[in-house]
């Protein structure tokens, strides 16, 4: 049996790291970079693999599993590093084989039988004893409340149980990221971070959208709220939130403005003693359900000053069920949604809104008098720690899925023997295992990172490496199950469908790759 070897790791990955730090400074040098798209792409998930590999050092050190994980991990992530290059080492500003020197440490730790090695190891996680009741308790309500519906939510794409929000509330669920002298769990330490990591990776291995992501809701708002929020503005929401009182859905994206948040159109004008909202939003997901919505709007009608004319909301709305609503108020105001059919994350609903003057008190203005044109920048302060959650849903996933394929192969007879037998399903296993617990580390060490005001570059990297892995993993995982695997029956197959979206909500992969990743590596290399 191959044994770990960290300093042949280490030595290997600082090639690696060189490489990406001499391609960062000749792109930052290089004029026009912004029209070579593909290079910047390719640069901010090399780097963000690189990143996490560096990371795993730590982890690797903790015993021979761990050591393997890391292992392998680096190996691979090396080994994609090789890919991107070969043929494109001009424009990466490197010279042909660089690389090769770290040939034989991927040749010994991407072999085949090293990799299947890891098939069926069970990795330690190395939480201490508090988080460790964390991960049991909402694993527990996971499989006992959550898992035993999911497949129905998927496949009748049904509202989510009441049952299972009021479950979640009792649990605080809703109060993780709460201030404790709001009614809420956190404490202002980097256990705030970590529990909410935890608590969404065990609840979206039972359902992505009837588990994990009722957290992120919440979590954007309590967090916009924190950064721009008056006093009595925390005073009034954040106890409700804290219960569960208060569901939240986010209004931010338009029909023709995704991750162009910018340039948003739809707008709220002044009346008397508040504001009358006119517009369209879409992917609004939860919005039925909930009852306020957290809406980014053009305060200024001067649209040339971008992100400095929006502002935002908390807009109250009556809770619907099924898949539209519509409502009134006594003054004119309109307000009408639709849920738009997805392929899969069912059971939250993504609903197209249309406002049409519906009236927001102002004292809903988040911020108050100071927060107007700062809403752009109360939102983002929301969603850097959605993407933090939403690489901790696809650890959940991949997980889930791993779960299903090992399972499956263990009983499924092929050919006279197991599926879990043959090398190839091996391999497969062992790289999905080095993967999740690869993304799961580096997932703690960003938490610890945000819990500390730092961490903005890194949540977006393990977002961005960790939604595009689960969708190899669960891929896989569905192949492994074979014609099974294509049949709604399995779990597997919503599993694949769920993972699909991971790379579009909390920011677009390639607008997460190119405007933030990217960006942010090349300002910091001039």
């Amino acid at each position: 049996m191959t044994a770990p070897d960290l300093q042949a790791a280490a030595d290997s990955l600082a090639i690696g790291i060189s490489i990406i730090d001499r391609a960062t400074a000749h792109a930052a040098s290089t004029p026009g970079i912004d029209d070579q798209q593909t290079f910047l792409y390719d640069l901010a998930h090399a780097a963000s693999a690189i990143e996490i590999s560096r990371s795993l050092l730590d982890y690797g050190a903790k015993g021979d599993v761990e050591g393997k994980i890391a292992c392998a991990f680096i190996a691979d992530a090396l080994a994609e590093l090789q890919t991107k290059l070969f043929g494109q080492e001009e424009s990466w500003g490197v010279e042909q084989g660089e690389i090769d020197m770290a040939r034989n440490f991927i040749a010994k730790f991407k072999s085949p039988d090293f990799v299947a090695s890891l098939s069926t190891v069970n990795a330690p996680m190395h939480l201490d004893e508090d988080f460790e009741m964390v991960a049991d308790t909402f694993r527990r309500f996971a499989e006992d409340k959550i898992a035993p519906k999911a497949e129905h939510i998927h496949r009748e794409d049904t509202d989510i149980p009441e049952e299972i929000i009021d479950g979640l509330a009792e649990l605080g669920c809703f109060g993780l990221s709460v201030p404790e002298e709001y009614g809420g769990f956190a404490t202002g330490s980097e256990s705030d971070y970590m529990g909410m990591v935890i608590a969404t990776e065990e609840l979206s291995r039972a359902s992505l959208g009837a588990g994990g992501s009722l957290i992120t809701r919440p979590e954007i708002l309590t967090r916009a709220l924190e950064r721009g929020g008056t006093e009595e503005q925390k005073r009034h929401w954040f106890p409700k939130i804290a219960t569960g009182e208060t569901m939240v859905a986010v209004a931010v994206t338009e029909p023709d403005y995704g991750s162009d948040v910018a340039n948003l159109k739809v707008a709220a004008t002044k009346v008397d003693d508040g504001w009358a909202i006119s517009g369209v939003k879409t992917w609004c997901t939860f919005a039925g359900r909930a009852n306020v919505l957290m809406l980014l709007a053009r305060t200024d009608p001067d649209r040339t000053k971008t992100h400095r004319g929006l502002s935002l909301f908390i807009v109250p709305k009556p809770q619907a069920e099924g898949h539209s609503f519509e409502f009134s108020q006594d003054n004119g105001g309109k307000m009408e949604g639709r849920a738009i059919p997805t392929l899969g994350y069912r059971g939250m609903h993504s609903f197209e809104i249309a406002f049409d003057n519906w009236f927001v008190p102002e004292e809903n203005l988040i911020g108050g008098e100071e927060g107007l044109g700062s809403g752009f920048y109360m939102q983002m302060a929301g969603f850097e720690n959605g993407r933090l959650q939403t690489a901790a849903r696809a650890v959940g996933v991949m997980q889930a899925a791993y779960d299903e394929a090992l399972a499956y192969a263990q009983d499924r007879v092929v050919f006279g023997q197991p599926v879990a037998e043959y090398q190839l399903t091996q391999t497969k296993l062992g790289r999905m295992a080095a993967i999740i617990q690869g993304s799961r580390q580096y997932s703690y060490t960003v938490a610890q990172m945000m819990a500390k005001g730092e961490g903005t570059l890194e949540a977006s990297m393990v977002k961005a490496y960790v939604c595009k892995a689960a969708e190899w993993v669960t891929r896989e995982a569905l192949q492994i199950h074979g014609g099974f695997g294509f049949a709604e029956e399995y779990t597997v197959s919503r599993l694949f469908v769920d993972a699909r979206v991971l790379s579009i909500f909390e920011g677009a992969d390639e607008t997460l790759c190119l405007k933030l990743i990217a960006k942010r590596l090349l300002a910091e290399a001039n």
